[in-house]
């Protein structure tokens, strides 16, 4: 992978450099005029014989648009930041235990490079900590940490919620049944991190009613955070609870629908904690 990307820095070939085409001569210049007057005056001015030899755009040419490269390790990285979040919501990477890219990057068959980068957006996340000389260290987390995620995404969503449950009319609410849906059928399957994505994709969906998408981002970064394990591993919970979690997505739509502030405010303080 490293080698396809030193493949856009250069050609590779010793002592290749960029060709500055040879300027024409006087005489060239009003040969190359004539030309242009015989084509239908395409070009035209003192400078157009000259512009068509150096290949410079002139005020009658549109000029073409230049197509974007595909970059082939931006989809790799973001493949691998998917991979290592999931791995975070599973445990597979241990809170206080260090691992490094070259090593991650064998596991998953990469070069480091997008490792590393995919490690230093989870450093921006608060995942992880870089650790000099070594690689990255895995954010250890205790109860009082969730607590306060807990209280900061019921600080934003409460409000939101109750605003939206007196805003929006009930059909919007049904839209939303499927996503809500799709949160039992993912904890049916038992799989803590199938379920955290469907979690988030429906919190944001709901939220993203309020028409603020900063917020939405804000919400959903705090979201992820209360996802990760505390140390020693993920909490042991299982297919019930993540069950009963996603039982509350149906009722907190029914509670929207029906303009129910009281139940939707309970509902939110409650699943904003989580199952844990």
């Amino acid at each position: 992978m490293e080698r396809s990307a030193q493949g856009f820095a250069g050609t590779g070939i010793p002592g290749a450099g960029p060709r500055v085409p040879a300027q024409p001569r006087v005489g060239d210049r009003d040969r190359d005029r004539g030309r242009s007057a015989a084509a239908g005056g395409r070009l035209s001015g003192p400078d157009s014989g000259a512009a068509a030899v150096r290949g410079e755009h002139t005020h009658s040419e549109t000029p073409f648009p230049r197509p974007r490269p595909v970059v082939q390790r931006s989809s790799v990285r973001g493949q691998i930041l998917d991979a290592l979040r999931t791995a975070l919501v599973t445990g597979e990477l241990k809170p206080g235990e260090v691992y490094s890219a070259p090593a991650l990057g064998e596991q998953f068959g990469v070069s480091a490079t997008p490792v590393r980068e995919a490690m230093q957006q989870l450093a921006l996340e608060g995942a992880v900590e870089v650790v000099p000389n070594r690689g990255f260290r895995v954010i250890v987390r205790g109860t009082r940490e969730l607590t306060e995620l807990a209280e900061v995404r019921a600080l934003i969503e409460v409000p939101v919620m109750l605003r939206l449950a007196r805003t929006v009319p009930a059909e919007r609410w049904t839209e939303l049944r499927p996503l809500a849906e799709a949160t039992v059928r993912a904890a049916a399957s038992g799989c803590r991190a199938t379920y955290a994505e469907s979690d988030r994709a429906f919190h944001r969906a709901v939220l993203g009613l309020c028409g603020n998408d900063q917020l939405v981002s804000v919400a959903e970064d705090l979201h992820r955070r209360s996802q990760w394990p505390l140390v020693g591993g993920p909490v042991p919970h299982g297919r019930a609870d993540l069950m009963a979690d996603a039982a509350q997505h149906l009722t907190l739509l029914e509670a929207l629908g029906a303009g129910d502030v009281d139940v939707v405010q309970a509902l939110v303080r409650e699943h904003c904690a989580g199952p844990r």
